[in-house]
C-alpha cells in the first residue's frame, strides 16, 4: 500500500519527498538493498536529482527511508521516467509490506543546502 501526502503544495525552490519502505523480512531487505545498489548508478547521472539519500532507521532493520530532492517537478518526472527507475519500481513490489510517500515544502529561510550558503 502506498500513501502520498502533500504532492499538490510545492514551491519552486525544489521538489522533495521522503519515502519510507517497510520490507517483508530480512531476505527481502537484502534483495532490496541489492536492487537499490543497481539503481543508484543510473540515478547518479540524473542532472536534476540533487539529493538521493538512502537511510535505515536505528533499531528498524526492515525499514529504508529515502530522502529525495529534485531541482523541480520536471526533474522529478524525468527521474520517474528513467528505465533504471522503472525497473526499480517494478522489482521492489514483491519485497515490500508497506510504502509511505510524503511530499515536502521547503521553508527556504530556515534551510541550508548546497547553493544557499551566504558569503
Amino acid at each position: 500500500m502506498t500513501t502520498r501526502r502533500g504532492e499538490e503544495d510545492f514551491v519552486t525552490s525544489g521538489y522533495a519527498l521522503v519515502v519510507r519502505f517497510t520490507l517483508r523480512d530480512t531476505s527481502a531487505a537484502l534483495q532490496f538493498d541489492g536492487l537499490v545498489a543497481q539503481t543508484i548508478e543510473g540515478i547518479r547521472t540524473e542532472d536534476g536529482t540533487l539529493v538521493y539519500a538512502v537511510h535505515t532507521p536505528v533499531d528498524e532493520p526492515l525499514v529504508r527511508v529515502f530522502y529525495e530532492l529534485y531541482a523541480d517537478r520536471d526533474a522529478f518526472q524525468a527521474h520517474e521516467d528513467q528505465a533504471h527507475t522503472q525497473r526499480f519500481l517494478a522489482a521492489r513490489e514483491e519485497l515490500l509490506s508497506n510504502v509511505e510517500v510524503t511530499f515536502l515544502n521547503e521553508l527556504e529561510g530556515l534551510s541550508k543546502r548546497p547553493g544557499t550558503e551566504q558569503s
